[in-house]
């Protein structure tokens, strides 16, 4: 019986040794944005073993490269054109990747493009080949939907794209331990549920950065402004400038909204803290391991919202990689990177007093610093290499 069970299992999904892995996703390959970073992350160590990857894409933020084809260490990308509309570049999508006849088809995000693949593949084609849908944020009600620009019927089309999406597919990737235990919720056993967390979203040389350190004490500060209260963040920096008054401020990244840099910049010059604020915004990516690495401490803040405890912030991860302490605020996924004594030190959401002390320490304490910095390199190399990440899809990919 047991070998029946085996045969009636490849018939189905006929998984050859090595394996052919479509990956689609709803935009293209946008700095910080989910196939730049967690896609990309777990393709590469799977071309590494041999096995063929390709991401398909519709590129709406850069429509001029429509109908491109190139590789980026070894694995195969896909812009398809965009005339036709949303249907159009759904069914081109769903076709180039048929036609590539794939064991695997991994559709990162439920939602929009990507979300559409995976219902027609689960729709018409789920005993021909092998799909699973991956989220790494919360889209519908009290997530996304309650910041994004989307008119009032994309977000009941999204909320109702994310339930159906995450439970219509052979296996859910999930991003944060928050979503793993909405999808238990909504019902899916806990066996078709595969926690796989983000690595960095910087390149694999970051090991080599950590002795870069700026002559002047410097707190980084890399973020899109959205996650909390700017006035928080300006109330603690200006706590630091005042115990340091040589501190430099690192700024990377740029506001989500443009409003919001706005406001942060009236706020940090009504506090008189502009002038210790050096604002890179956004950093190419070959250059940014060099320019977080300038750093002795960095600094995370989170609203503790639905929204951010479902995110697995990459660039967390990005900072610890390099060898930054970070102080951060404990909500969802932070408490699995920043662990205090070895990485850093979390507080809880809000904690101005405390926070701003444990800046000062830091950078008044460059052993300790020094310390924590090595701590949080080990920790991101044995837990969140994406070579070890991608090491958890083999079972699913294979079962």
């Amino acid at each position: 019986m047991e070998i029946a069970r085996d045969l009636i299992s490849n018939l189905q999904f006929p998984i050859s040794p090595q394996m052919r892995i479509a990956m689609v996703g709803p935009f293209g390959l946008h700095p910080n944005k989910t196939m730049a970073s967690r896609a990309m992350g777990l393709a590469r160590p799977f071309t590494q073993q041999g096995h063929a990857v390709k991401l398909f894409m519709p590129p709406w933020q850069t429509p001029d490269e429509a109908d491109k084809s190139w590789q980026v260490d070894g694995v195969e990308m896909r812009y398809v054109p965009l005339p036709g509309g949303v249907l159009g570049i759904t069914r081109r999508l769903v076709r180039e990747v048929l036609a590539w006849q794939p064991d695997v088809v991994h559709c990162f995000k439920p939602k929009a493009y990507s979300g559409l693949v995976a219902w027609w593949l689960w729709q018409f084609h789920r005993s021909r080949l092998r799909l699973i849908m991956d989220t790494d944020d919360w889209e519908g009600w009290g997530g996304w939907n309650e910041l994004a620009p989307y008119s009032p019927l994309q977000k009941r089309f999204f909320a109702w794209q994310e339930q159906w999406g995450m439970r219509h597919c052979h296996a859910l990737t999930v991003a944060s331990r928050a979503l793993e235990t909405i999808a238990w919720g909504m019902g899916l056993p806990p066996e078709q549920v595969v926690y796989v967390p983000n690595g960095p979203g910087i390149s694999g040389q970051y090991s080599v950065f950590g002795n870069q350190l700026s002559d002047r004490p410097t707190v980084l500060v890399y973020s899109r402004l959205f996650e909390f209260d700017t006035e928080r963040l300006v109330a603690i920096l200006r706590g630091v400038v005042t115990a340091v008054p040589q501190v430099r401020i690192l700024m990377i990244g740029a506001g989500l909204y443009e409003e919001d840099a706005v406001n942060f910049q009236q706020q940090a010059k009504a506090a008189g803290i502009w002038q210790a604020i050096e604002d890179a915004g956004w950093v190419a990516l070959d250059e940014l391991p060099a320019m977080l690495a300038q750093a002795q401490v960095g600094l995370y803040l989170m609203e503790d919202t639905l929204l951010n405890r479902t995110k697995c912030p990459v660039k967390l991860a990005d900072m610890l990689a390099v060898g930054v302490p970070v102080v951060a605020e404990a909500v969802g996924q932070v408490t699995e990177y920043v662990v205090n004594g070895r990485t850093g030190t979390t507080f809880p959401t809000g904690d101005v007093a405390g926070i701003t002390n444990e800046l000062i320490d830091l950078l008044q304490n460059p052993a300790r610093q020094a310390q924590l910095a090595a701590g949080a390199k080990a920790h991101i190399a044995e837990h969140f290499s994406w070579k070890h990440l991608a090491e958890r899809l083999l079972p699913i990919y294979k079962a």
